[in-house]
């Protein structure tokens, strides 16, 4: 991220005052392809996989969706005060092809794909895809950072045991991640709601080292409470940020898996991302969107700023 970028002037997204914002390639925020740029300081990454889900399908379209709920994206985070574009060089790595019929091959395959792009130096938000795309993520960043602190925001606690035979799916990425060592015992879950399986569930979750600030915590706490509790929990350790954009309410979220009523509005969604600006964030995804259960663009839009502010995230934090 401190790269001198002395030679080479930072290739930014396309001006929409020039062209406008329904023209030009469906990158990211309309940002430059990784082929057309020496180096990336961070990528926005497609993995368009949905072979891990247990209900509503159709996640792997989700990359090309937040792709185009991007195309308002301006150039200005007011509420962090910094112009990404003009401070880290972005681009959009497009996407990761992965086997549709084979859960672990294409874990293998995503695993395999973004630990050569973090090796060049550079950080990733990845783009789902269902949840179990998580689980590849966090090996790559694992390869470089280390065990991590996880935040996780999602209805769910996606630390199951699997589901009909299969260790890896949707629900299961963090309990697989902590049984490989990726995850230190400082993670917590932002946004959990509804039912569950068993009461035991909550006990084996808190093994794997995860608190939780539910829903109706949300009300009590507030977003600056939120954020201070995640403070707290991960400190100064590497910290990889997983949205299941379920966590947000069916009102503002739609077009997604295994959607649960009494979630979190997406202005208290992107309050907290903005505060993890004093965390130590090294990787970030965006997951379960399934366009095809969307209305209007709403879930896409959602994901989409969630997306830019990550992006604005590491910006602000390269500026200091």
């Amino acid at each position: 991220m401190n790269e001198d970028k002395s030679a080479t002037s930072i290739v930014g997204a396309v001006d929409p005052q020039v062209q406008p914002r329904y023209a030009g390639w469906t990158t990211f925020a309309r940002l430059p392809r990784l082929e057309d740029v020496e180096h990336a300081d961070v990528v926005v990454v497609g993995v368009p996989f949905d072979s891990a889900v247990t209900y509503r399908p159709g996640a792997r379209f989700g990359p090309n969706a937040i792709r185009q709920g991007s195309r308002l994206t301006r150039g200005y985070n007011p509420a962090l005060d910094v112009k990404p574009f003009e401070v880290c060089q972005f681009a959009d790595a497009g996407d990761i092809a992965c086997n549709p019929f084979d859960i672990a091959a294409a874990v293998d395959q995503v695993a395999g794909e973004l630990a050569a792009l973090l090796a060049e130096g550079t950080k990733a938000v990845i783009l789902g895809g269902d949840h179990s795309v998580a689980l590849p993520s966090l090996r790559a960043a694992a390869s470089v950072h280390g065990p991590m602190a996880l935040v996780h925001f999602d209805a769910h606690l996606d630390t199951w045991d699997g589901y009909y035979g299969a260790d890896i799916t949707h629900g299961s990425p963090f309990r697989r991640a902590y049984e490989e060592g990726l995850l230190l015992d400082q993670n917590v879950h932002v946004g959990v709601r509804g039912s569950i399986y068993d009461k035991n569930d909550l006990v084996e979750d808190a093994n794997f080292g995860f608190s939780c600030i539910t829903c109706p915590d949300i009300d009590a706490l507030g977003a600056q409470g939120i954020i201070g509790r995640i403070r707290e929990r991960v400190g100064d350790s590497p910290v990889y940020v997983s949205v299941d954009i379920d966590v947000l309410d069916p009102a503002h979220a739609p077009g997604t898996g295994t959607p649960e009523a009494g979630g979190m509005s997406s202005r208290e969604l992107l309050e907290v991302i903005r505060g993890l600006v004093d965390v130590n964030l090294v990787g970030a995804d965006v997951v379960e969107v399934s366009p095809a259960y969307d209305h209007a663009e709403i879930t896409a839009v959602a994901a989409a700023n969630v997306t830019w502010e990550f992006l604005s995230v590491f910006a602000r934090k390269a500026q200091r």
